[in-house]
């Protein structure tokens, strides 16, 4: 753990900012290589990837405000720890899907196929961005006795974020990050097998995202809000796994556009 990775007199850089920083950019850049295979509109593509990164931002803070809500009333000074937390994924990726679904409209880029431009790009800069929460200590999970457990030992960590220190805790973090770099893996060597059709990559991400992430949910130990007997992002889970596979079938069964006939229409 190494939440401060350097200090220039009265300027701290956190490894968290930074390596989030360098998620978005890696995310980004994929995504811009394969609109850019796919003869989409570059700048375009660039504007939207922009958009993505801000409202996902902007997302994820709003998500942990709903869910820490209690604790924020309780004490408002609490709300400082929104500008160094980097907040609820799922809030961050359910803003940017709406702000990308609204801006592909308005220019006329081709749906689906914009969206299955982005979705690995979303699981590379997530296995980053994971990283970044193991180095501030975030995200951490609960005591195990396994041997891979993680001992967190930095004080800054514990009065920033919460993290238990001197006890062995299940390295959430890295089973997200590993579990996103399989679905990475999954989207990229399945893309072009089998019947390929718009929508595909992308909803097969949300699927296996859903199914990934309410599995690594009974192993955090981080406040994060629940919704009945599940946690807010277990829920959310609950909702998009049926969501995705009814949206595969259905887009397995419709006519894929053309992506370059759509970008000349527009």
């Amino acid at each position: 753990m190494y939440p401060r990775l350097f200090e220039l007199g009265p300027i701290t850089v956190y490894t968290y900012g930074v390596l989030l920083a360098a998620a978005y950019l890696l995310g980004l850049k994929l995504a811009m290589a394969r609109a850019k295979a796919r003869g989409l509109d570059a700048n375009r593509v660039l504007d939207l990837g922009i958009y993505i990164i801000i409202s996902a931002l902007i997302g994820a803070k709003l998500l942990l405000l709903v869910t820490d809500f209690r604790a924020f009333t309780a004490d408002p000074r609490e709300l400082l720890t929104l500008a160094r937390s980097g907040g609820v994924f799922y809030g961050g990726l359910i803003l940017a899907v709406i702000v990308a679904l609204v801006y592909i409209s308005r220019v006329g880029l081709p749906l689906w196929t914009t969206c299955d431009v982005f979705a690995p790009g979303i699981a590379l800069g997530h296995v980053v961005g994971r990283f970044g929460c193991l180095f501030a200590g975030c995200c951490y999970g609960k005591p195990t006795t396994l041997p891979w457990g993680i001992t967190f030992t930095d004080t800054f960590a514990a009065t920033n974020v919460g993290t238990p220190l001197g006890v062995p805790l299940h390295p959430t973090q890295l089973y997200e990050a590993g579990a996103e770099l399989l679905i990475l893996g999954a989207l990229l060597l399945t893309e072009r097998k089998g019947r390929a059709f718009a929508g595909r990559t992308f909803w097969l991400y949300m699927l296996l995202y859903a199914v990934s992430r309410f599995i690594i949910e009974f192993f955090r130990g981080d406040e994060r809000g629940t919704v009945g007997m599940f946690s807010t992002s277990q829920f959310i889970s609950i909702v998009l796994a049926p969501l995705a596979i009814v949206m595969l079938v259905y887009l397995s069964r419709a006519v894929a556009p053309d992506p370059k006939r759509a970008r000349k229409a527009a």
